[in-house]
């Protein structure tokens, strides 16, 4: 498939909404619920995050539940605009050594701004930018294999991930050391915080980049894309149907996020630090059912869309939009509350309203500077 698939973008400028969401929660909303996990615990008392029995009230956990999509989709999907990628440049004339050149700058660039973001907070976190840059740097050799062999690793991995976390440490500081928390399980210690370790959100992302390579055999056209998105419809719906079963049975697969009760919430309330099984069934049926109404929707279309679809601008520059609005936000929380987290869910929805519409003609703007300079630095961001 040659043409350019806009419901990539879509979907990319769909999470980009959420994120936005997402971080202005952490910033202005006080009540904000984050403890998807029991790995995660206070370094002072060393006690886990989330205690069983707490309670999640409906608007906090809605608000931060919707945005559990933007993780994992953001992981597969710049997995598969890598493969659609390093295959047009391919095509160009680069040769592997040109290809694994790119691979490795991207992927110390991205780690320099996961490094840069952090320290403009005062506090050196590891969060998505680092697993997106570990899994660049790991993709250098795991991009030769075979597509298949690529993805059944890939689901090899999020499948029997828990069988190793376990060993690596649980929710107490001195049972988890630097070397697991930067590649298996949640860290913090000496002011250093890890909470993507880089192999659980690798297999995400290598996913991605399998089913790029799928795509790449995809007829163009119309038909192309009604017959993928069949696909992707009828992954997403598998997906959703092993989470349902891993959930009901409430025992592996869940790393140790168990439910309380029956209800909605409780179902909902999955491990996202480290993914769990049920977390990535969850959110990766839910972005299958997502991307294959938009690529029916591009699909049907007769006409070329609107460029100037603020979903399809937060699309085309997602990692740029990334990287501007959280210390915009950061500024905006400290500059008009006073500090962070010191509002509620209506300041954290006001706030990313603001956020997007403030950073959407900025992003217009580079994605035109990046379409005019295909090979410059923007290649990067």
């Amino acid at each position: 498939m040659s043409q350019r698939l806009l419901a990539i973008d879509w979907m990319r400028g769909l999470v980009m909404l959420l994120m936005a969401l997402d971080h202005a929660s952490a910033t202005f909303n006080g009540g904000r619920i984050a403890a998807d996990s029991a790995y995660l615990f206070d370094p002072a008392t060393g006690a886990p995050a989330w205690l069983p029995g707490s309670p999640l009230p409906p608007g906090q956990f809605l608000t931060r539940w919707v945005t559990h999509l933007c993780a994992p989709t953001f992981l597969f999907l710049s997995g598969t605009s890598l493969a659609l990628s390093l295959e047009g440049r391919a095509r160009e004339g680069a040769l592997a050594g040109q290809l694994d050149r790119h691979l490795l700058a991207r992927g110390l660039v991205i780690l320099a701004l996961e490094g840069l973001l952090s320290l403009l907070g005062g506090f050196l976190v590891l969060q998505v930018l680092y697993a997106i840059g570990v899994a660049l740097l790991l993709m250098i050799p795991l991009r030769r294999l075979p597509a298949g062999w690529l993805a059944a690793g890939a689901l090899a991995w999020i499948a029997g991930g828990e069988l190793l976390t376990p060993a690596a440490g649980g929710p107490g500081a001195a049972r988890v050391g630097l070397a697991a928390g930067l590649a298996l399980v949640p860290f913090e210690a000496g002011g250093l915080a890890v909470l993507y370790p880089a192999l659980p959100w690798l297999a995400q992302l290598a996913l991605g980049f399998a089913f790029g390579r799928h795509l790449l055999g995809v007829p163009p056209g119309r038909e192309g894309r009604l017959r993928t998105a069949g696909r992707v419809a009828g992954a997403g719906l598998a997906a959703l149907a092993l989470f349902a079963g891993i959930r009901g049975l409430d025992g592996y697969g869940n790393m140790g996020l168990h439910r309380d009760d029956a209800s909605l919430a409780q179902w909902l309330h999955v491990s996202k630090y480290p993914p769990s099984l049920s977390f990535a069934a969850l959110e990766l049926g839910l972005m299958g059912l997502c991307l294959a109404g938009l690529l029916l929707l591009e699909g049907r279309r007769g006409r070329v869309p609107w460029r100037a679809n603020p979903v399809l601008v937060f699309g085309q520059t997602a990692l740029f939009f990334y990287v501007l609005h959280l210390p915009l936000l950061g500024t905006a929380a400290v500059v008009l509350t006073g500090g962070i987290g010191r509002r509620g869910l209506p300041e954290a929805w006001a706030a990313a309203a603001a956020v997007l519409a403030a950073l959407y003609p900025v992003c217009r703007l580079y994605r035109a500077y990046k379409s005019a300079h295909p090979r410059g630095l923007a290649q990067y961001l």
